[in-house]
């Protein structure tokens, strides 16, 4: 909920290399691990809400009220929104989808000591959360907020009922649409999490989250001349045949410029594919560049109609590498899709 007593972030494309770097010979075999259950908040119901990820300028018809930022949080289990009211009110919401229950469950919380708990379901293309707060003095007013997309950008209303639901008033009615002006600051801030938020849902072979984030055309080509595309990353997450005991970046830099941001940073894969050991190291360069499309804001790697399927998603195409002992000293030029020359 937006708002307690007042009055969705651009989407990045990127280009990644993995490639691979020297292996730990001496490593010990790791014994093949158990069968895996389904890792948790995969199921589609937990992305029900992405519509609302973003970075948000917030209007109530022509004058701007506020700044928001939402993100995923905890492994992709909840969602985080940080709200900066031009009035002086900050507030945070966290919301997450209560499988057990089968209905979303927000916690809002102000700087002014506030609270709100409000629960629902999304409704067609609405999320629709309802609850209630209790006065100073003791009476009830029950709340129901909705969230909708919109031309690009997402339209939060509240109504509130001070007789038990019998009439209704409009609380609030704002329109967020992703902000223009942010910072080269704020977009590194953004690509890093998006890539990290990657890397996170590769080692829980979380394939819904992968599905988001890869464009559709997505090439995935490594330093030997090997090339994987979308639909074999996802069959192999949803296998479990690859076991990750870390998959993460180290040494990260994101250099941002305008509508471009590259990603630099060594990755350490350790674990096992069909019970046997594998420990990488590995540099790799990743490319975002933002782009538009009527309806959505997405990104895409040269001028062409975008293929991700939400406003927040991410696209990865590839581009050759060499194995480095230390990263590039500058961000090369793009390549076509499938060139497989070395980009430093």
């Amino acid at each position: 909920m937006r708002s307690f007593g007042r009055s969705s972030m651009p989407g990045f494309v990127s280009t990644i290399i993995l490639f691979t770097g020297l292996s730990d010979s001496a490593a010990r075999p790791l014994p093949s691990p158990a069968p895996a259950g389904p890792a948790p908040c995969t199921a589609p119901e937990y992305r029900q809400f992405d519509f609302w990820i973003g970075d948000w300028d917030g209007f109530d018809g022509d004058n701007r009220m506020a700044r928001t930022h939402v993100d995923r949080i905890l492994d992709g289990c909840v969602l985080r929104e940080g709200y900066e009211g031009t009035n002086g009110l900050n507030g945070e919401s966290f919301s997450i989808y209560d499988a057990a229950r089968k209905e979303w469950r927000q916690s809002w919380v102000t700087n002014r000591g506030q609270l709100l708990l409000i629960e629902g379901n999304l409704q067609a293309d609405t999320m629709v959360l309802a609850g209630s707060y209790k006065s100073a003095g003791g009476g009830e007013t029950l709340v129901r907020g909705t969230w909708k997309p919109l031309n690009g950008g997402v339209r939060e209303t509240a109504v509130t009922s001070i007789d038990g639901g019998q009439t209704w008033n409009p609380w609030f009615d704002l329109v967020f649409r992703p902000r223009t002006n942010s910072s080269s600051n704020d977009d590194a801030r953004i690509v890093a999490d998006l890539d990290k938020e990657y890397q996170v849902a590769v080692q829980r072979n979380d394939a819904v989250t992968m599905h988001r984030i890869l464009s559709d055309d997505f090439i995935l080509v490594t330093g030997s001349g090997k090339t994987y595309s979308k639909a074999d990353l996802l069959e192999t997450a949803r296998s479990g045949r690859v076991q990750y005991e870390h998959q993460e970046d180290r040494e990260q830099t994101v250099r941002s410029l305008g509508d471009t941001a590259v990603v630099t940073a060594k990755l350490w894969e350790k674990g096992t594919e069909e019970g046997k050991p594998f420990n990488h190291m590995l540099w790799f360069s990743d490319t975002y560049v933002r782009t538009q499309r009527a309806g959505d804001t997405c990104l895409a790697r040269r001028p062409r109609p975008c293929l991700v399927k939400s406003t927040e998603a991410l696209g990865r195409n590839c581009r050759g590498a060499r194995q480095l002992d230390s990263p590039p000293a500058t961000p090369s030029e793009f390549w076509p899709l499938r060139r497989y020359d070395y980009a430093f």
